[in-house]
């Protein structure tokens, strides 16, 4: 397989996130976000362990976007810290934010990387929060100002926007189930903040398109190859309602095609939060879609499951082989799900904006033979060319991650980079896969 097959205005590149590499997190004006509080409390994240110094990027981008250099990564994906713009989400800007994300697109220019910033990352301010934070329709105009700030300070040298990481994570995981930040639980929260999302989506991509008219605009969105238990009618609607819940709910009403509650008639509650006019705000016509996918999931029937009926069998019950965040390794789901949407009509071109693995790194005589990861990136780059092959308009890929960061509720074990980390003096090495990946695009 060679990089050509996929011709040269393909997009190759990496990602990365503010609160999981950037550290800093009260320096220079630098407002509290709801991980900051998050990680905080008790019980939380693994090992108690925080973001307060993480990859230490804020002080050693320069060094990080060297390393990107090296491996011959032309894309670099990254997230603006909101707080870090405006601390307390609104109002007054942090003109040491603004420095630091300047720096941050000069740098990459500098050495021929493409900026590809995304808005939101999952790091509300905490005083919004305060305020009732995605459950308080008030967000969709703080959200919008925030995007305003940042078009219209770093625009002029960005050609590619993404408005929002993975929505239906941070509503499902932080608004319902109450793992991830903000630790809200329950449908009264998770209703509101599915819907308000999806206003600022869209809201977001106005502003952005009405500022850079010749940039292109786009969203992400976390999806998974999803496959019934077995082919018993029961397991086979289960596995349909687990696809309107994790791949359709959050994407749908974006197209103009409102929000999928035929089959699930419990999503009818967002309902609720509707005022007239939202079915024309919630729909954009981005430029590109992020698609964002790392597993597959197996869903059977439940009785007992609430609302959906329907629950995952966890891959180790299956005996499959497993990451280290228990998901199976399975890079072959990236095909199926490129070619699933790609059947909607609305979206013109599609770039994979995440995929990689987490594996148990270790260093051996200074080095880290990641040959699980290097297998699974290689495959998952030869699924991507079949659905090409096929005609389905995928544009671009960008490896999840850089370097080992700091995984959210997981904490510091699961090591997803192509560049090792050691957190206790910073130092980078990187893996077999970094080099892999660096020759596959030289």
């Amino acid at each position: 397989m060679e990089k050509e097959l996929f011709g040269k205005d393909f997009k190759w590149g990496v990602s990365t996130a503010a609160f999981q590499i950037e550290g800093s997190c009260s320096s220079d004006g630098k407002g509290a976000s709801i991980w900051d509080t998050f990680t905080a409390r008790k019980g939380k994240v693994h090992g108690g362990q925080n973001a307060g110094v993480a990859c230490d990027f804020y002080n050693l981008y320069e060094k990080d976007l060297d390393i990107v250099k090296a491996l011959n990564i032309p894309n670099f994906r990254f997230s603006i810290a909101w707080s870090r713009i405006l601390p307390v989400g609104k109002g007054a800007v942090n003109q040491k934010g603004l420095d630091f994300y300047n720096r941050l697109i000069d740098a990459c220019l500098e050495r021929g990387i493409d900026p590809w910033p995304t808005l939101y990352h999952w790091d509300l301010p905490q005083a919004l929060e305060d305020l009732g934070g995605w459950t308080n329709r008030d967000v969709v105009e703080w959200f919008s100002a925030y995007a305003d700030i940042c078009a219209r300070n770093f625009g002029d040298r960005i050609g590619h926007w993404m408005v929002m990481n993975e929505p239906m994570v941070f509503t499902g995981a932080g608004h319902f189930l109450g793992v991830h930040a903000p630790g809200r639980t329950g449908l009264k929260n998770f209703f509101p903040a599915v819907h308000h999302a999806v206003l600022s989506m869209a809201a977001g991509g106005r502003i952005l398109k009405a500022s850079q008219p010749h940039a292109e605009i786009g969203t992400t969105f976390s999806c998974s190859h999803i496959e019934p238990y077995s082919q018993r009618s029961w397991d086979v609607s289960a596995a349909n309602r687990a696809d309107v819940l994790f791949n359709r709910l959050l994407i749908e009403p974006v197209l103009g095609m409102g929000y999928p509650d035929k089959d699930v008639s419990v999503m009818k509650g967002i309902r609720k939060y509707m005022l007239p006019g939202d079915e024309e705000k919630m729909a954009f016509d981005f430029d590109f879609i992020g698609i964002q996918t790392y597993t597959r999931e197996v869903i059977r029937y439940s009785l007992l499951t609430p609302y959906l009926h329907a629950k995952l069998v966890k891959a180790e019950k299956r005996k499959v082989p497993l990451t280290a965040m228990k998901w199976e390794v399975y890079p072959e789901g990236i095909y199926p799900v490129i070619k699933k949407y790609s059947q909607y009509k609305q979206i013109k071109k599609i770039y994979i904006t995440e995929n990689g693995a987490a594996f148990p790194d270790t260093v051996t005589n200074g080095t880290v033979d990641d040959q699980e990861r290097l297998a699974f990136i290689r495959t998952s780059i030869q699924e991507l060319l079949r659905a090409r092959e096929e005609g389905c308009p995928a544009e671009g890929y960008f490896v999840w991650t850089l370097t080992d960061n700091f995984e959210w509720a997981e904490g510091y074990r699961p090591r997803f980079g192509l560049v090792h980390v050691d957190f206790e003096t910073q130092e980078r090495r990187v893996k077999s896969s970094g080099k892999w990946y660096r020759d596959f695009l030289k």
